[in-house]
């Protein structure tokens, strides 16, 4: 999942950084429905219940970190390969959408990765058609939606794009060229997002590779 952002979060309280505010998604669908994954804790419980909840919710931040603890702590095994599986699939999907200058955030790049992670992109065009039309000339089908979220006084909708690379959610936010340089802020940790592009993911990946072999000493 990717993280929220902070000072830039949406009107809507998620860990995930993609819940809208009340009535502000509207979704469509492109070339075929994609099974989306399940409805955010905010959507199903409604925005007025959980704002209710108040100092009895835990932070982000103690959220990614309790998180980070249980998978270290049941999923030692399968962690290594699921992150790697997940990385080289977020690789083949920053070079397919090159020309969108794409970035990788969320939990795939952090490595708290589960059974039911994502795969969350961030791209730069003029229109999210441009990205619509490229996955349509390519036919993967998506759904995409608008997301609004807040900047300061300023509420600012984002398009949001979704679709499968190996039964893996994908989700793309789609933000205009000139924010390229804009780096969010997370709520879990209030400062910039993390975020890789190419290079920084290839880096990553052979960092995964070599963490996973056994050590010569070891064999």
């Amino acid at each position: 999942m990717a993280q929220a952002e902070d000072d830039d979060a949406e009107a809507g309280p998620d860990q995930t950084g993609h819940c809208p505010g009340s009535g502000a998604a509207h979704v469509r669908g492109g070339g075929g429905r994609v099974p989306r994954r399940q409805a955010q804790g905010a959507r199903r419980f409604g925005t007025e219940k959980a704002l209710g909840l108040g100092s009895h919710l835990p932070s982000n931040a103690e959220i990614h970190l309790e998180l980070g603890r249980l998978i270290a702590l049941h999923e030692p095994a399968v962690l290594p390969e699921r992150l790697l599986r997940l990385r080289l699939a977020a690789l083949r999907l920053l070079e397919m959408l090159e020309s969108f200058h794409p970035y990788l955030v969320g939990s795939v790049l952090s490595g708290a990765v589960t059974a039911q992670s994502d795969i969350d992109l961030h791209l730069f065009a003029d229109s999210p058609a441009e990205v619509e039309e490229f996955l349509r000339g390519r036919e993967i089908p998506f759904e995409a939606e608008t997301v609004t979220i807040r900047h300061g006084a300023q509420f600012i909708d984002y398009p949001h794009i979704y679709f499968e690379e190996e039964g893996v959610v994908v989700e793309c936010t789609v933000y205009p060229p000139g924010e390229i340089r804009r780096v969010p802020k997370s709520s879990i940790t209030g400062r910039a997002m993390e975020r890789a592009g190419v290079k920084a993911l290839k880096k990553l990946i052979a960092a995964t590779v070599h963490a996973g072999r056994p050590s010569e000493e070891a064999g």
